[in-house]
């Protein structure tokens, strides 16, 4: 019931809120997916009429409200040598593998993995993101001349201008509306989206694999089919935890794997490119008001209208206006704060920021730069917890001995640190006694150095018993068979 309640709730937000703030999501989209059908090797439709069924599907199977998905430049870059080397077909086969891969990685529950993202990692990925959009543009901006740099200008002041005045429409949406109209009276000869390459003419038809269903065909597909769904994953999960941050709600991570994944099944059995969450759209749409399914949806629909139905107007649109509406939404998505941040946040942590930029920004490749991020992250706490490791010692001369009292996590990164703090010659003609009261054994690692030790005493002949094991660091040794005289006192 309190499924249903929040199902109903997430539809039922302010409709025309939704679809303005849809509406601008999906002019936003237009350049982006046309470009990345470039970078993929496919006809611009390909990629059009992905993001036109992904929107629809994933509205309802999605699990982040108000998140745009489509057509996306991660997985334009995978899949760019397989569509070279093998055609359209191919890439359609993959992107269903892919689609399936998804869904299973929903239905195991696997979105836990999150956890594993610091904020670090996210402020990255998330700056990265904002520098790509607006390096997106750069083509259009450098290579148009004068009258093409007037329209950008026009249109950024009609963006951030005209929300002083009124907010009941959201102001990209004017911009787009006042440069067509103005390049139409005036008759401008500026660059348009019919310039950008060929829209489609009819609507997506459900259309069966045509490549041979043969162990050949997985052999082709399984590896850009598995990179399309660890970078679609990757990003969207990444998109979801955005839109969470900026809205202050949560969402499931594993119902959006599933419902990515159909909606990319769906995708490629309508002649559709795989794709992903947006982040840029998608801050462009909970900017202006989009909180609900209502946006994500008739962001979708909306595309293909304008595509198909509103073909001949949706053309004489000047690229001018949608390059300002991205360079807007790049400028929204960068996180400034971050910036003030680098010299107040641990060094570790602002190391991790930057290089995940970097890396994201050099390669163009986030999930590359996610791992990075990852990867560092996992590093330098593993530095951090191993270096809070404690050993002191205290001698009892009248009782004959040494105790050596440890504190902190001994694990496989702390173990060295472990074993360097015993002085076999601290313990001569004494009784060495190892007090794991305040630590824990994690790994086998732990129990080899802990095994090490007690040897290491026990073969100058000076008796040694370790107490103080706690109930799980007992029942690892116990497992291990190691140690064997280490028991829990």
């Amino acid at each position: 019931m309190t499924s249903f309640i929040t199902y109903r709730r997430e539809w039922s937000a302010n409709p025309l809120r939704e679809m303005l703030a849809g509406a601008v999501a999906t002019f936003a989209l237009i350049p982006e997916v046309i470009a990345f059908s470039f970078v993929a090797g496919v006809d611009p439709q390909v990629g059009l009429f992905a993001s036109f069924v992904i929107g629809i599907v994933i509205a309802f199977t999605g699990g982040r409200p108000a998140m745009i998905s489509a057509a996306a430049g991660s997985v334009a870059l995978v899949v760019a040598p397989l569509v070279a080397a093998h055609g359209l077909p191919y890439l359609l086969a993959a992107g269903l593998l892919a689609g399936l891969i998804q869904i299973v990685f929903g239905l195991l529950r696997l979105g836990v993995l999150m956890r594993f993202v610091s904020k670090s990692v996210r402020t990255g990925f998330v700056n990265a993101l904002a520098i790509l959009i607006f390096a997106a543009q750069l083509p259009h901006i450098l290579h148009g001349g004068w009258l093409n740099y007037a329209m950008i200008a026009a249109g950024l002041a009609v963006i951030y201008l005209v929300p002083r005045l009124t907010t009941a429409i959201p102001s990209p949406l004017i911009c787009i509306l006042v440069l067509t109209i103005g390049a139409s009276v005036m008759n401008l000869p500026v660059l348009t989206i019919a310039d950008l390459g060929h829209l489609p003419e009819s609507l997506p038809v459900f259309s069966w694999l045509t490549v041979p269903l043969t162990l050949e065909t997985l052999k082709i597909i399984a590896g850009p089919a598995l990179a399309i769904a660890m970078v679609g994953l990757l990003e969207s999960m990444m998109t979801a935890s955005v839109v969470d941050d900026l809205t202050d709600t949560p969402s499931s991570k594993n119902r959006e794997s599933t419902g990515l994944g159909i909606a990319n099944v769906a995708a490629s059995l309508f002649g559709g490119i795989a794709g992903c969450g947006m982040i840029g759209q998608t801050v462009s749409n909970v900017k202006y008001g989009g909180r609900g399914r209502l946006s994500t949806l008739f962001a979708g629909a909306l595309l293909l209208v304008l595509m198909v139905l509103l073909k001949p107007w949706v053309s004489q649109v000047p690229v001018a206006a949608l390059v300002a509406i991205m360079i807007m939404v790049s400028a929204d998505t960068f996180d400034w704060s971050s910036l003030r941040s680098l010299v107040v946040h641990p060094k570790m942590s602002s190391v991790v920021m930057v290089a995940t930029v970097i890396v994201t920004v050099l390669t163009a490749n986030l999930a590359l730069g996610v791992a990075v991020g990852v990867l560092l992250s996992g590093v330098f706490f593993t530095f951090k917890v191993a270096r809070l490791l404690q050993v002191e010692t205290t001698t009892d001369d009248a009782a004959g001995v040494l105790t050596y009292r440890v504190t902190g996590q001994v694990f496989f990164a702390s173990a060295d640190l472990f074993v360097d703090a015993f002085d076999i010659r601290d313990g001569e003609g004494l009784r060495v006694v190892i007090d794991l009261t305040q630590a824990h054994l994690w790994d086998i690692t732990a129990v080899a150095a802990l095994e090490r030790v007690t040897q290491r005493f026990e073969t100058h002949g000076i008796p040694v018993e370790v107490l103080g094991l706690n109930q799980a660091s007992s029942t690892l040794i116990d497992s291990l068979g190691a140690a064997g005289e280490a028991r829990t006192a």
